[in-house]
């Protein structure tokens, strides 16, 4: 008895119904993990949380991007407020670091492993923040990447990079062209062999310890 109270409780919030009830099925087995029930909608979602309070909820990306995080501002504003994993069949980079940034603990794809979502759902329990490697459009080169090696203001572009600024917000707060922030991050492309902005994004919040990277 004692087992069953030391579960979390996740829910699950997903646009198709036999989903949710193959994601039932996967914890069915789970000593950790307890499946509460299932939202069809993100207002369903909602008032979800707020009778039955799990500690996890599983949220489906195919409500769009924008919805899921207008809905995460709500969510967060309750006490307590759940963990927040948005899983999907596609998620790109740019999503990735907008949902990160809004406040998801965990981003799985729907065509992962079983065991993968699920290590995904342990991890943020546990109170990390974990994604599958394999969002990246170049994942073998996630490794931590050597800061050491750009300049004093190439070194303040990508942190402003990773803070999610545009080049032209990046030019007008260190005083300089848009053109010129540009070359910059060309330069550190090069040093750090991570191609795009977000993945640049991403990476510096593995690299800070904010984000686990899990290879599937």
């Amino acid at each position: 008895m004692e087992s069953l109270l030391l579960k979390k409780r996740v829910a699950v919030c997903e646009t198709q119904p036999l989903t949710a009830e193959g994601f039932r099925c996967a914890l069915a087995d789970a000593p950790d993990l307890e499946f509460l029930r299932a939202a069809y909608t993100l207002a369903g979602a909602y008032e979800m949380v707020r009778r039955h309070r799990p500690e996890l909820l599983v949220v489906d990306k195919g409500f769009g991007t924008q919805a899921v995080l207008q809905f995460l501002s709500e969510v967060a504003s309750g006490d307590p407020s759940p963990a927040v994993v948005v899983w999907g069949n596609s998620i790109t980079e740019p999503e990735a670091l907008r949902l990160l940034q809004g406040g998801v603990k965990g981003i799985v794809r729907k065509t992962a492993e079983t065991a993968t979502v699920l290590a995904c759902v342990r991890a943020v329990s546990r109170g990390a923040n974990w994604m599958e490697d394999s969002l990246f459009r170049e994942s073998p080169r996630l490794e931590r990447y050597p800061r050491s090696e750009l300049t004093p203001r190439e070194q303040q572009v990508l942190e402003l990079v990773e803070q999610g600024m545009k080049n032209k917000e990046i030019a007008k707060e260190l005083g300089i062209r848009p053109g010129t922030v540009k070359i910059h991050l060309k330069h550190i492309f090069e040093k750090t062999g991570v191609r795009g902005r977000y993945g640049l994004a991403l990476s510096g919040l593995k690299d800070r310890g904010l984000l686990d990277l899990a290879h599937q």
